[in-house]
């Protein structure tokens, strides 16, 4: 049975109150803090959804773990079959500029096609679920050699280290918008991360 936005949705804990609703979505990430490894990992995962778009998305119901790339029309939109990645089953590619490109990029943190077989078998994730996404994150975080820096509170550190797998990162040189240090360095610690 395919895991749909509705039964996520359903998984979600709700506000006790209308007034507690901006409380509750300031912690975004899925993964536990014991699972991500520390408050500043799950800080540092909000921050990334926050420069790629994903989680200040108007079209997302689920904080970006719902988002795909916008393509050149511009018109945001979103999955809600999360079994696999939503371009697993042989969708085109999406145009995202005047020049041709292509990207696939799907979830919270617009992970890619390309990488998704083989995450997927090395981490054995079930699923394109948000906790998937979330681990699939931290594995790109690790192998950026940028964990320790999150973990220690050094993002700066750690943002340098990542923004080979990022694009919206600054001096990522994708072409696409790059986000400003300090901004980063913002939206982390309203995400309730320290620095060192």
């Amino acid at each position: 049975m395919p895991i749909t936005q509705q039964k996520l949705l359903q998984t979600l804990p709700a506000p006790a109150d209308e007034s507690a609703f901006f409380v509750w979505r300031k912690v975004m990430s899925r993964i536990s803090e014991l699972l991500a490894g520390g408050r500043n990992v799950l800080a540092y995962l909000d921050m990334l959804a926050w420069a790629e778009g994903t989680s200040t998305s108007r079209a997302t119901a689920i904080d970006g773990y719902d988002v795909i790339v916008t393509g050149i029309d511009g018109k945001p939109e979103v999955f809600n079959d999360f079994t696999d990645h939503p371009f697993a089953k042989g969708r085109a590619s999406k145009v995202i500029n005047s020049k041709g490109l292509r990207s696939n990029a799907s979830g919270r943190y617009q992970q890619m096609l390309k990488d998704w077989p083989y995450y997927k078998a090395f981490l054995k994730l079930p699923d394109f679920s948000p906790i998937s996404q979330d681990l699939l994150a931290i594995q790109h975080i690790r192998e950026s050699r940028a964990l320790p820096d999150v973990v220690a509170g050094r993002i700066e550190t750690a943002i340098s280290k990542c923004r080979n797998i990022w694009a919206s990162l600054p001096a990522a040189g994708y072409g696409q918008r790059e986000h400003l240090l300090d901004d980063l360095l913002k939206q982390y610690r309203q995400a309730g991360g320290v620095l060192s």
